[in-house]
């Protein structure tokens, strides 16, 4: 099983507030270029929580890059021990998705999270703070828009488009499937933004989402 050093953990928050203030205290470690060496396994996390309760079911999923063939996957229950609030999910979802993630064998090159890294008001979404606690290199990949501006990018597969706010590229808005809705992606930790497009692209040769996260949703909600 995988175990991570948990380098950037910090006594989890139980109010808005201090959610807040940890958001804003650890979003300057997020490094937003590449970090990482060859890549053979990518994994993908998601969290579903169960209706009419406070359990939060997480799963991870390792595929091999080259054939994204699932390897491994495992699945995890965690009681929630923060409200749900938007731009707050990762306290609610991140410990389940950490569980999930070390009841792996091997730690996988690449981490896509179901949902948003920089492109959130306070720059430090689901994805930044599961790579921070990890330290894999992390991307996010959302299917709707939290925060920022876009123009439509064009209909064909592989058209994107950046995702701004204030001036500041925070993602992209990136066509994975030729007339179909784009989805989300921005740099979570230890990636730059245009290899974050091009491995969000690669993972998803015949669906909108890119296979790690189609998988990770499926397993998810296996109980549900």
């Amino acid at each position: 099983m995988v175990r991570f050093g948990m380098g950037q953990e910090a006594p989890w928050p139980r109010t808005l507030a201090e959610a807040r203030d940890l958001q804003e205290r650890l979003r300057a470690a997020i490094i937003a270029e590449d970090r990482f060496g060859p890549i053979r396994l990518v994994a993908g996390v998601d969290a579903w929580t169960e209706p009419s309760s406070d359990r939060i079911w997480a799963a991870a999923v390792a595929l091999g890059l080259e054939d994204l063939e699932l390897r491994e996957s495992a699945l995890s229950c965690r009681r929630a021990e923060f409200p749900y609030r938007p731009g707050f999910l990762s306290f609610r979802e991140a410990p389940a998705a950490v569980a999930a993630l070390e009841c792996l064998r091997t730690a996988p090159g690449l981490l896509f999270v179901d949902g948003h890294g920089l492109a959130h008001p306070r720059r430090f979404g689901l994805a930044c703070h599961i790579g921070l606690l990890t330290s894999l290199p992390t991307i996010g990949l959302a299917k709707s828009r939290l925060t920022g501006q876009y123009e439509e990018p064009g209909s064909a597969r592989g058209d994107w488009m950046p995702l701004i706010e204030h001036g500041e590229t925070i993602g992209a808005v990136v066509r994975t499937r030729s007339r179909t809705r784009c989805v989300f992606v921005s740099v979570g930790h230890r990636i730059g933004l245009q290899t974050a497009i091009h491995y969000a692209l690669r993972c998803a040769p015949r669906f909108r989402l890119p296979e790690p996260i189609r998988l990770a949703d499926r397993l998810s909600r296996v109980f549900g």
